[in-house]
C-alpha cells in the first residue's frame, strides 16, 4: 500500500517561501498526507530542524514514514486530527512552533483507490471517511440523516442548487436498497440533472464534496483548529494554510483578519483603543496555483494559500 500511495503537494515552492523554514527551527505539518510538504521542509530546515507530522489517514502515514525515514529523530509522526494538534504538541513536550501548515485538500491517493469511496470515477463502498478507524461511513450518514438534513448538507457544503432534488433522489434509492456504491450515489445524482457537466466540474462532483465533507466533519475540524490559533505559534512563527473550496477559504481569511485586529471596543467609541494586532499577513491575497503547475496537477486548480506570522 505504502509503495501506491501518491499524492502531489500542491504549491510547493511557495508553501515553502511562505513558510520560510529555517535551521533550529520547529515546526508542524498538521496534514502530512505522503509527507511531500514534510520532505521539503525538513530538508530546508537542516540539519537541526524538527518537524512532526499529524494525519487521520494510515495509508497516509505509512507512506510518510517510508520517504521521511532519511531524517531520522528530526521528525516525530502521529496518527490523529488536526483539531487535537494542541494536546498532541503538549502531550509530546513541544512547546512553540516556528511554523504550522495545514493542508485542508484529499490526496490523489484517497480519489483514485475506489475501496476508499470519495469518487465516482470507480465502483466502491459509500466510506468517505478520512480516518478509517473511526466515524461513521457515507452509507451511515444517508441512513441517518432525513431528506431534508441531507438536502441542506448538499446546498450547504456543496452549494448544488439541486440539493433538494438531489436528496430525495437518494433517499429514495436507499429505501429502495438500490444504494451500495459510489456508482449508485453517482446514478441518484444523474437522474436529476443528468450526466452533463458544468465547465470542468462533473455533475455529481458538488454533492460527493459535500457528503465528504459532513462524513469528515471537516468544516468543524476546521474551525477547531482556527480557534487554536495564534496559541501554538511562537512570536515570529507563520501558519500557512491551503483550501480548496470557498467554505474553507472563507473561514481561514476571517480567522486570520480577527487575528490581524482583534478589536473589542464598545459600539459608538469614537477611537479604537485596543492594541494591535496579533499576527500580520504575510501575502495580502491568497496565492494561486500557476498554469505550469496546472498543467500537471489538473486537480490544484481550486487551491488557494493563505498566510500570517505572529508578532505578539
Amino acid at each position: 500500500m505504502t509503495a501506491q500511495f501518491e499524492h502531489h503537494p500542491v504549491l510547493l515552492d511557495q508553501v515553502i517561501q511562505l513558510l520560510g523554514p529555517a535551521p533550529g527551527g520547529v515546526y508542524c505539518d498538521a496534514t502530512l498526507g505522503g509527507g511531500g510538504h514534510a520532505e521539503k521542509i525538513l530538508e530546508a530546515s537542516a540539519p537541526d530542524g524538527r518537524l512532526v507530522g499529524i494525519d487521520c489517514d494510515l495509508e497516509a502515514i505509512a507512506a510518510a514514514r517510508a520517504r521521511l525515514a532519511r531524517f531520522g529523530d528530526r521528525v516525530s509522526i502521529h496518527h490523529g486530527r488536526f483539531s487535537q494538534m494542541g494536546q498532541l504538541l503538549e502531550r509530546i513536550g513541544v512547546g512553540k512552533l516556528d511554523g504550522l501548515l495545514v493542508d485542508l485538500g484529499v490526496s490523489s491517493h484517497q480519489i483514485d483507490t475506489p475501496l476508499r469511496g470519495f469518487s465516482f470515477m470507480g465502483i466502491g463502498p459509500l466510506d468517505m471517511r478520512m480516518d478509517q478507524t473511526q466515524g461513521e461511513t457515507a452509507t451511515t450518514l444517508l441512513h441517518r440523516l432525513s431528506e431534508d438534513e441531507l438536502s441542506d448538507a448538499i446546498y450547504r457544503f456543496g452549494g448544488e442548487r439541486h440539493a433538494r432534488a438531489i436528496a430525495q433522489s437518494i433517499k429514495r434509492m436507499e429505501e429502495s436498497g438500490q444504494l451500495a456504491t459510489t456508482q449508485d450515489l453517482a446514478i441518484a445524482v444523474q437522474r436529476v440533472i443528468g450526466k452533463r457537466k458544468s465547465g470542468d466540474i462533473h455533475s455529481a462532483t458538488r454533492t460527493f464534496q459535500a457528503i465528504r465533507i459532513a462524513v469528515n466533519n471537516e468544516i468543524g475540524e476546521l474551525e477547531a483548529l482556527l480557534d487554536l490559533l495564534p496559541n501554538p505559534l511562537a512570536i515570529g512563527g507563520r501558519v500557512v494554510i491551503i483550501s480548496f473550496h470557498s467554505l474553507e477559504d472563507r473561514r481561514v481569511k476571517d480567522r486570520f483578519r480577527t487575528l490581524e485586529n482583534p478589536c473589542t471596543c464598545p459600539p459608538g467609541l469614537p477611537v479604537c483603543r485596543c492594541p494591535d494586532g496579533s499576527v500580520v499577513a504575510i501575502s495580502r491575497r491568497a496565492v494561486r496555483v500557476g498554469p505550469a503547475e496546472l498543467q500537471r496537477n489538473r486537480r490544484a486548480r481550486s487551491a488557494r494559500v493563505r498566510a500570517v506570522r505572529r508578532i505578539r
